[in-house]
């Protein structure tokens, strides 16, 4: 677990946690919390159902208010924030829902992602320059979507639509995203490919992930932070903490990540 700062120092980390905590009346969802990740980073989050997890992701994002500790997203403190404060700071989050538009096209929906402009009708008649052309197109090619660009977003699959979501936040200019079981009623099929297409997103963006499916995070994980009851149990890499004996005792049982 790390000590406790009183501000962060290193210029490689992109989000840092110092002793978050949230209090419900009498009920620490999240207790004490510190954790940093690097910038281009993927962190997956484990822990089982009520160890804190989601609390965490809404107390980085803004949504719920802390009660203690601090987050800071690029050394810049963004704790108790207004969402879309931290939204401007770089913190760009996907939820198991999509937020879409679903009578436009998927290109279009980019295009709304990608521009400062407040409104969807203002956005609508925008023009993108070359440079935002080119970047849009090489977003499609990312998630996977360079096929279906003219596709009306309401009849793309459960996996592209989390895929469309997910090259918005990338054109939003989220260094930091936030991803809440990101495979949650995938096929088989489409959660390989979400695999891949978070694999690509290492080193340009840090991504901090919540995820139940183990073959997905033996796929993605570089290092794992594991929640129980709201505090950090343990922290490494796929093989230390499969064979963590707390772990196993708290969480994924006597036969480990499988």
């Amino acid at each position: 677990m790390i000590a406790p700062i009183n501000a962060p120092t290193q210029a490689q980390t992109a989000l840092m946690l110092d002793g978050l905590a949230v209090d419900f009346s009498g009920f620490r969802a999240v207790d004490g919390v510190s954790m940093a990740v690097d910038h281009g980073e993927l962190r997956v989050l484990l822990g089982a159902n009520g160890a804190g997890k989601t609390t965490l992701m809404d107390l980085i994002s803004g949504r719920t208010r802390s009660t203690e500790g601090h987050v800071y997203v690029h050394g810049q403190e963004v704790t108790n924030q207004r969402e879309h404060k931290i939204a401007r700071a770089g913190v760009g989050r996907k939820f198991q829902i999509p937020s879409i538009f679903s009578g436009l096209s998927v290109r279009k929906n980019l295009e709304v992602a990608q521009s400062a402009r407040p409104g969807v009708l203002a956005n609508l008649r925008l023009r993108l320059g070359a440079d935002e052309r080119v970047r849009l197109e090489e977003v499609l090619e990312t998630i996977g979507l360079a096929d279906a660009g003219e596709t009306e977003a309401g009849f793309l699959s459960h996996g592209q639509t989390q895929w469309l979501e997910l090259g918005m936040l990338m054109l939003q200019n989220a260094s930091v995203i936030l991803l809440d079981e990101p495979t949650a009623g995938m096929t088989q099929g489409e959660t390989a490919k979400t695999a891949e297409i978070i694999n690509r997103l290492k080193g340009s963006h840090t991504l901090l992930v919540v995820e139940h499916d183990m073959a997905f995070v033996r796929d993605i994980a570089e290092r794992i932070t594991v929640l129980h009851l709201g505090k950090v149990l343990a922290e490494g890499k796929v093989a230390f903490i499969e064979n963590h004996p707390e772990v196993k005792a708290a969480y994924l049982g006597k036969q480990g990540i499988s």
